[in-house]
């Protein structure tokens, strides 16, 4: 039970419950305009933080190891973008809930669980840090071409428009922008309160989730959604974790990656971002079909978490007990 409680990130249960609330409690007319708007004030918040947090001197560090980062945005925007694209074939998927596959493997990686998972299982955390921010950061603008690109030429989506190409600028990149350049003044200040910034963070994705959630209820969406089509679902995100997660390894030893690094290459290169996702889905998507676009991106984000929480422990356990043998 208590390895269980370990495995299930309490942020699931708040997304689970949000889900509800818009459920039975869809925002309507004024009240729709009202969530959205402050879904919007949150995104910038969260991106100004995500800016602030992004230390010069990590990525100094971290920075020589340009294979290992080379290979990581490989996996996360070529490897993980033709997964998608092969999971187009799979006529049982809800139209909407396949667009999500796609979506979900065109995301850049995560930041703050692929430096954690990387320091728990005793991988190189200062490469982390380059990877994962700099997957982050070009996956604003990567992230929306590829999306133009691919989900154009298989139907599942329409070319970018000139107010999405400005949402992203004014709510994503600007904001990220001005929050790394105020990192002197404000950087002090962020890494003492890291509990309140984690808070911010998840509490902006909620309402971004509650007003996507929300419009897409509004427009029927657990009308078409079936029991067995959600379960199928969940077993085509742990297949496309299952996959990278091998692949990723393999790479790293044909590259002959040292193991810090291939760690930090698996953590890394496994990863879509939540964080990223949600925000950018209600800017790239009409909002009753956001809905069933972000359910994928919420089931990868659970299964990439349980999965590499015990492969962290796992790899951790390894080296400490081989540090142990030396010691003897």
């Amino acid at each position: 039970m208590t390895r269980l409680r370990e495995l299930i990130d309490p942020f699931l249960l708040l997304l689970l419950g949000t889900v509800a609330l818009a459920s039975l409690l869809p925002a309507r007319g004024d009240g729709a305009r009202i969530a959205d708007g402050v879904a919007d004030a949150g995104i910038v918040l969260l991106f100004f933080l995500h800016g602030a947090k992004l230390s010069r001197a990590a990525i100094w560090d971290g920075a020589k190891a340009w294979r290992l980062h080379l290979a990581v945005l490989a996996t996360t925007f070529a490897v993980f973008p033709l997964l998608g694209l092969a999971s187009q074939q799979i006529g049982a998927v809800p139209d909407g809930m396949r667009a999500g596959l796609l979506f979900l493997t065109l995301l850049p990686s995560t930041v703050q669980s692929s430096i954690a998972f990387t320091a728990i299982a005793r991988g190189n955390v200062a490469a982390a840090v380059v990877s994962a921010s700099f997957s982050n950061l070009l996956g604003i603008v990567l992230t929306p071409l590829l999306v133009a690109l691919l989900m154009q030429r298989t139907g599942s989506g329409s070319l970018i428009s000139l107010a999405s190409v400005e949402g992203i600028v004014l709510q994503l990149l600007l904001p990220f922008l001005i929050g790394h350049l105020a990192r002197p003044w404000i950087g002090g200040f962020v890494a003492r309160h890291k509990a309140m910034i984690g808070r911010v963070d998840r509490g902006s994705i909620l309402l971004v989730v509650y007003a996507a959630f929300s419009a897409a209820v509004v427009e029927g969406l657990w009308q078409t959604v079936s029991a067995g089509e959600m379960a199928l679902l969940a077993g085509l995100c742990v297949a496309l974790l299952a996959v990278v997660l091998c692949f990723t390894w393999g790479l790293g030893r044909m590259m002959g990656l040292a193991r810090a690094e291939r760690i930090v290459l698996v953590f890394c290169g496994s990863k879509k971002s939540l964080a990223t996702g949600v925000p950018m889905a209600g800017l790239l998507f009409p909002a009753s079909s956001v809905g069933a676009i972000l359910l994928p991106v919420m089931l990868f984000h659970q299964i990439q978490l349980m999965a590499c929480a015990v492969l962290a422990r796992r790899y951790g356990a390894q080296v400490d007990k081989a540090d142990t043998e030396l010691d003897i």
